[in-house]
């Protein structure tokens, strides 16, 4: 645990250990998850009508597809599953590469941001360098 982390949790635990955090405002209600107050206003009502309708970003439903084929080969049993699987992986990641590099914020800050998910969603923390930062690998 790093220190400023280790830090953090001694002072939640003293804040409620003195009952500091008791009786806060909004105690025992739910979360309120669908907070849209950093969407510009004139977006609001698009993208209520896409969430509650299902829609996601293309890039954001090919992740979803692509880390389910991830799944389904680990699990994958004959060989001619594990073919399969390896297949639609395959496919389904040169398509999300091909994705990525048509997005209006394709460059060096993106694909940063993209390794950093990547590594997250493997349950890998690192803040390195990427080879996606090399300009001969960024997308225009």
């Amino acid at each position: 645990m790093g220190l400023l982390r280790q830090l953090a949790e001694t002072r939640i635990r003293q804040a409620i250990e003195a009952g500091e955090l008791d009786n806060l405002p909004g105690c025992g209600q739910p979360l309120r998850l669908d907070d849209d107050r950093l969407v510009p206003e004139a977006l609001r009502v698009a993208y209520r009508l896409l969430k509650n309708a299902g829609c996601v970003p293309p890039e954001i439903q090919l992740r979803k597809d692509v880390a389910d084929a991830r799944r389904l080969l680990a699990l994958a049993v004959g060989s001619g599953e594990r073919r399969r699987a390896a297949e639609r992986l395959a496919a389904l990641s040169i398509r999300l590469e091909h994705a990525r590099g048509t997005g209006l914020a394709a460059g060096c800050y993106r694909n940063r941001l993209l390794d950093r998910l990547d590594q997250e969603e493997s349950g890998v923390a690192s803040c390195g360098d990427s080879s996606r930062d090399t300009p001969s690998s960024s997308a225009t």
